[in-house]
């Protein structure tokens, strides 16, 4: 029960890493704030696994990119739940994977700001509290294409830089506050956004790997939970590669 006593919103918590986040927080003793756009159904059926397990969980609705709606979910969840302690950034942003000569800017553009909005204006009604009890901290959910950059990616690769760059500053603003700041980057890994990847690309992209499989969502929730805890407690403005081995930093 490494996380018992906590409070911890995941954004975009209801499907594939976020969901699995959400159930593993939750396993480890958090309450859990699962925050969704769209897709109410699956959020809730996560709120309810976690449930069924024994644990404490929420399902909140909010569009990350706006600040008003933010804010709103933020006042549910204390009410709910309990202050924000930590905070996960998963929220999705959906993006044109296309050569950099054909990318629209309105979608490289819808990407890249919706990407440090979500990040942002959640992290501007977390860190107030945080603050104020002397302690936090943030996760944020990067990808290994930050560092990585692979063809057809230039809108996410630009996106998700521009959100390791914004946690190193938090790490270094915040961390005199008590508040721990960092960055798990998962690699390839098996959820709704590579369903449409061949499963033989997706086999020979693990066995590339040096543990030979790509990625599960329950292996990047892992890594998170041991950074939510306060095993981590000395453990800040890190990028933490959660690829199988398949970036050695």
């Amino acid at each position: 029960m490494l996380l018992q006593g906590r409070t911890i919103l995941v954004t975009g918590g209801g499907r594939g890493i976020g969901a699995a986040t959400a159930r593993r927080l939750a396993s480890h003793g958090a309450a859990v704030a699962v925050s969704y756009a769209t897709n109410e159904a699956a959020a809730k059926g996560v709120v309810e696994a976690i449930a069924a397990a024994g644990g404490r969980a929420a399902a909140f609705r909010a569009d990350a990119r706006d600040p008003g709606q933010v804010e709103t979910l933020f006042r549910e969840v204390e009410a709910a739940l309990g202050p924000v302690d930590t905070l996960v950034l998963n929220a999705n942003m959906s993006f044109p994977v296309a050569p950099f000569t054909a990318m629209p800017w309105e979608g490289f553009q819808q990407k890249l700001v919706g990407e440090l909005a979500s990040a942002f204006h959640a992290c501007k009604a977390a860190v107030p509290g945080m603050i104020a009890r002397g302690k936090g901290c943030i996760i944020a959910v990067s990808s290994g294409l930050s560092r990585q950059p692979g063809e057809g990616f230039s809108a996410h690769t630009t996106a998700k830089s521009g959100l390791d760059a914004l946690m190193k500053s938090l790490a270094l603003e915040l961390g005199p506050h008590g508040i721990r700041v960092n960055v798990v980057a998962p690699g390839l890994t098996e959820t709704d956004a590579t369903a449409h990847f061949p499963e033989a690309a997706k086999a020979a992209a693990g066995s590339r790997l040096p543990l030979r499989r790509i990625g599960q969502p329950d292996d990047v929730a892992g890594i998170i939970a041991l950074v939510a805890s306060d095993e981590a407690g000395y453990l800040t403005g890190q990028y933490l590669s959660a690829g199988g081995g398949g970036m050695m930093l």
